[in-house]
């Protein structure tokens, strides 16, 4: 049976999502990018000439009744597959049939696939020699980022189109039209204020379904009055879905999206950004000690020692929200989140990691020089370990002339501190120490 094939008995009882699903593309809400007209992809499916098709974006945006839209204009053969539960097989048979379809009756077929994400390097493997000769084509949906769930082959042979969300006016329409459609609410005799409307667009986060679904509720909870009908205002629209759910996935895109804004935020020194994005983060169920462990990481990387509390301050963040827990502990890692963004910014501490590291690569392991050995044995000292080893508090302002590096590396800087909070105190005790050094080497104290 097709993915797509519905009795009409199950449509009756169907979300109501699913019985306003668009029949053609002009009943289509929203994404006039693609579909408006004169659009490049309107015009690809309305003649036909379409090629393979990653489609991403969030849930509710549209994806499958695009595909379902295709299936219906196009004049290809349609197959659906769902990557939960197709494999490898599934998508051999499925190629296999698409080629004799092509040979003996002159007919492309389009494969279907809904959460091509779902599937692993083995079933995107299989799908990729038809693909590549044209015996299918490939529309695929998803909500995760294309660049990180689909091999760079695959993703090289389709054509990858975004669909954003649907925004407060897209929305509205939607929910209007499903008040009047007689496959939708029509029977209810309901009408919406502005404000209700607008309430239950702004809980949708921009997903159809989800406002749909959130209409429907509110309908059903909204008493008809003496005429029958019902008016569905903000209290009830309120009283209903009480607190959106914010669109959000631990292991998607969002999450990634939301964390670099958090990050580059505090990195700008933006304090109202990174206080909101570190909130949109809490607020939407992301673990508190993986902000606490992002936080860490920018204290060091955009900080370091331009101001050297930034980072005992997130450490006490963290332990603060261990003692407190949620959500009263939440508010001391906003104030980590807020003090970070206020703070000065350095990354001469990254830089010296990264500089580091690279001159170890390319070195590799350099012998300690022998005055600075430990000689901890009799053998080690007749074999000169610590010989001329200059203790520093014998020197004046503890300032000696020894080179601590391995030879070949002794007039290396990696550590270059700003001229930036703390680091420019940091700076300037460096020069006068190189100063020193410079015009009368070290001095013994006198004892």
């Amino acid at each position: 049976m097709d993915l797509f094939d519905s009795s009409p008995d199950a449509k009756k009882h169907a979300p109501l999502a699913e019985r306003l699903r668009p029949a053609s593309l002009d009943e289509v809400v929203g994404q006039g990018h693609l579909l408006g007209e004169g659009a490049p992809l309107r015009m690809a499916i309305e003649a036909d000439g379409l090629s393979s098709l990653i489609l991403w974006g969030p849930p509710g945006t549209g994806k499958t009744t695009l595909a379902r839209l295709v299936a219906k204009t196009t004049g290809a053969a349609f197959v659906a597959l769902s990557a939960v539960s197709a494999g490898v097989k599934d998508l051999k048979d499925a190629a296999a049939a698409a080629a004799e379809r092509l040979k003996f009756h002159g007919q492309r077929t389009i494969l279907f696939v809904d959460e091509i994400h779902r599937f692993n390097k083995a079933q995107q493997d299989a799908l990729l020699p038809s693909v590549e000769d044209g015996t299918l084509v490939l529309i695929g949906t998803t909500t995760e980022n294309p660049s990180f769930e689909i091999n760079a082959a695959l993703l090289s042979r389709s054509r990858v189109l975004v669909l954003k969300p649907l925004d407060e006016g897209a929305l509205t329409a939607l929910m209007q039209r499903a008040l009047a459609d007689e496959r939708g609410l029509a029977g209810y005799q309901a009408q919406a204020t502005p404000e209700a409307l607008a309430y239950l667009a702004l809980q949708a986060s921009g997903d159809a379904r989800k406002a749909l679904g959130y209409l429907e509720l509110v309908v059903q909870a909204t008493k008809p009055g003496p005429d029958h009908r019902r008016l569905l205002e903000l209290k009830k629209a309120e009283e209903v879905v009480q607190r959106r759910s914010l669109l959000y996935d631990k292991g998607g895109d969002q999450h990634y999206d939301l964390i670099s804004a958090l990050h580059k935020s505090v990195r700008s020194s933006d304090p109202d950004a990174a206080g909101y994005w570190c909130m949109r983060m809490l607020e939407a169920g992301e673990e508190p000690l993986f902000v606490c462990r992002r936080l860490a990481r920018m204290a060091s990387e955009d900080i370091g020692n331009a101001d050297p509390h930034a980072l005992p301050l997130v450490m006490a963040a963290k332990e603060s929200y261990d003692f407190l827990g949620s959500p009263e502990g939440e508010l001391a890692i906003l104030q980590a989140a807020l003090y970070l963004a206020c703070a000065p910014k350095s990354n001469s501490a990254e830089a010296a990691f990264f500089a580091i590291k690279e001159e170890i690569d390319k070195t590799g392991a350099l012998p300690v020089p022998l005055h600075i050995r430990n000689a901890a044995t009799r053998l080690m000292k007749d074999l000169d370990y610590g010989k001329g080893y200059q203790y520093a508090h014998d020197f004046e302002d503890a300032v000696v002339t020894q080179p601590h590096l391995p030879p070949g590396l002794k007039a290396t800087h990696f550590y270059e501190p700003a001229d930036r909070g703390h680091e420019a105190d940091i700076l300037r005790h460096l020069a006068r120490m190189a100063e020193l050094r410079k015009k009368r080497g070290a001095v013994r104290k006198k004892q």
